[in-house]
């Protein structure tokens, strides 16, 4: 489970901003996840709850925004959403595409006190 990796991860990234800042915990953190990051949501939960014990973390309120997968034909220009990476062209059928969002895995915002 890779999840809890990304989750520790985030709490390193939330307590370097904490310290940064002078701050002394994380009121509310944001994060942005794109369909195609390969981040099973009921996984991040699980291991969330573990990650953020006696962090900056722990009694942050978590806001968890899910990116849709968008992308664009390179035969008919198209965009279209996709639910996998090789998913065809709508209009042509075409498998050739340029991924435009799905995959993000971001920090998008975090309030500090």
């Amino acid at each position: 489970m890779h999840e809890l990796s990304i989750a520790m991860s985030i709490v390193d990234i939330a307590e370097q901003e904490v310290k940064k800042n002078n701050a002394a915990e994380v009121i509310e953190i944001e994060l942005e996840i794109g369909k195609l990051s390969g981040i099973e949501p009921y996984a991040l939960d699980f291991a969330w709850d573990q990650a953020i014990l006696k962090t900056v973390l722990e009694h942050a309120k978590r806001k968890t925004r899910y990116i849709e997968a968008m992308a664009k034909c390179q035969d008919c220009g198209n965009e279209f959403e996709i639910d996998n990476f090789y998913d065809e062209c709508p209009s042509c059928q075409s498998y050739m595409k340029e991924l435009l969002s799905g995959k993000e895995l971001r920090v998008k915002s975090l309030t500090v006190i």
